[in-house]
């Protein structure tokens, strides 16, 4: 190579060279660095309970406490605040081993005794109180898949509530359990206990929750 051309192509290389640096550079630093992460997030918070876990990261209320192993001695209780009255959806996994009937506590067996203690700091009073199972989010849950509040029951015990004196079932095409005759007014606390059957478990599944104000 002629000298002169020599001397230009010498300041073109180390251009060269400072480019590809700065691009590796920005790479490592990017998150999208490795193959897979470009669709990760920041893992939500998940209260473990029994073989389940439970978690508010779809918004609209704030879990405070959960506690129990589902058992209809040591029912999982979810302790929660409600920011506003507008449906709000508890996503429940399963964090053990599934198997459906299994006796016990050791594995997600498909039978979850629950007790939800809701306080109202939406600033409005609420007379009614609707609770919906779904196996996949925002879908109706229909009577085939199995998910229920303990549909195979005509009347079922273990239905109660503190702050509502009645309630009624809808199985189809909805899975739906409505309190109503009762009053929580803003800054109180409402408890609800029920029992979440699941004839053939999923790893997830969904409980949707409503207060429901006066109509005007």
């Amino acid at each position: 190579m002629p000298q002169r051309a020599a001397a230009r192509a010498i300041p073109a290389l180390r251009c060269w060279a400072v480019a590809v640096f700065v691009q590796a550079v920005g790479f490592l630093a990017s998150p999208h660095a490795s193959a897979g992460q470009e669709n990760e997030q920041e893992p939500a918070l998940e209260w473990l309970a029994g073989a389940y876990s439970f978690s508010d990261e779809l918004g609209g209320f704030v879990i405070e406490s959960v506690s129990g192993s589902g058992t209809q001695e040591d029912p999982i209780v979810v302790t929660e605040t409600f920011a506003s009255s507008s449906p709000v959806t508890l996503v429940i996994r399963t964090k053990r081993p599934i198997r459906p009937f299994d006796d016990g506590t050791l594995y997600a067996n498909g039978i979850l005794y629950m007790r939800v203690v809701v306080r109202n700091g939406s600033g409005q009073g609420w007379v009614e109180f609707e609770f919906e199972l779904q196996e996949r989010l925002h879908q109706p849950s229909i009577f085939s898949d199995g998910l229920s509040f303990d549909q195979r029951s005509e009347k079922s015990d273990e239905i109660s509530s503190d702050a509502y004196d009645k309630y009624s079932r809808d199985f189809e095409p909805y899975d739906k359990l409505l309190f109503h005759d009762g009053k929580v007014d803003p800054g109180e606390t409402a408890g609800f206990s029920f029992l979440i059957t699941d004839y053939t478990p999923k790893s997830v599944f969904y409980l949707v929750q409503d207060p429901r104000i006066p109509s005007t």
